[in-house]
């Protein structure tokens, strides 16, 4: 159905049927990645996923905002991207703007609100790294 309405979804990608897509037309899922259950893409600004990425269970990306600046609170719209290899763990919570980098892991339940890089893991409100990732 997503596709249906623009959404670019590779073939071995799986998406939960609790997942809500506020704009489909503005999703990207890569190969072998997932959208676990319960997964809210608030997308008026674009998301893009890689490949091989899991995204768990009641996890939130939100990718706009307003501008608390102004008198009318304009809609600001800011794309996440989120590579390839990554780990966005239960109920974590991605601002608008924020970059997950490849193989990445964010934590249950974490806030994140900057840019995360390449192999770190993060964890916390706001969200701070933890550790780099080693592969042997």
């Amino acid at each position: 159905m997503l596709k249906c309405f623009g959404a670019k979804i590779e073939w071995s990608a799986h998406v939960y049927a609790s997942v809500k897509v506020w704009a489909p037309w503005n999703l990207e899922l890569g190969k072998n990645s997932s959208l676990g259950p319960q997964v809210d893409c608030y997308n008026q600004g674009k998301i893009s996923i890689g490949d091989n990425t899991i995204i768990s269970q009641k996890a939130y990306l939100c990718a706009s905002t307003h501008d608390y600046t102004k008198k009318d609170f304009p809609l600001i719209l800011k794309p996440i991207t989120i590579g390839n290899g990554v780990w966005i763990a239960a109920d974590a919570f991605i601002a608008p703007g924020v970059s997950v980098e490849n193989y990445s892991v964010v934590a249950a339940r974490s806030v994140v609100i900057k840019d995360v890089e390449e192999n770190s893991i993060v964890g916390g409100n706001p969200s701070k790294l933890i550790k780099f990732r080693s592969f042997e």
